[in-house]
């Protein structure tokens, strides 16, 4: 059974940090894309920054050069350090893994907020 279970989010004031975690279990990491993605009210569900094989990184325009994505296979955690964050970044982060090898391998967690104001 896959769980994904993340954690970290809260508010903080513009320009702070914050780090959130990914605590996967049920998969292998070497064959997953391991990603963040988050949803402001109102607005569709976006990615933010995918990782695969531990090295291969992506990341939206709008978070380039303030969001750093990782893995730690040791502990099967993902993390998404956000750094300089804007009122913008305001939403509902969610962790998705998805296979590389099977089209039925998609899983999502439950969602960590992240309310960036002052």
């Amino acid at each position: 059974q896959v769980q994904l279970v993340e954690s970290g989010g809260g508010l903080v004031q513009p320009g702070g940090s914050l780090r959130l975690s990914c605590a996967a279990s049920g998969i292998i990491f070497s064959i997953y894309t391991m990603g963040w993605y988050r949803q402001a009210p109102g607005k569709q569900r976006e990615l933010v920054a995918t990782i695969t094989s531990g090295v291969i990184t992506a990341y939206a325009n709008s978070v380039k050069g303030r969001f750093t994505i990782s893995q730690d296979n040791a502990k099967n955690t993902v993390y998404l350090q956000m750094n300089s964050l804007k009122p913008e970044d305001t939403a509902v982060y969610y962790c998705n893994a998805r296979s590389l090898i099977s089209t039925t391998g998609d899983y999502w967690g439950q969602g960590t907020q992240v309310t960036v104001s002052s």
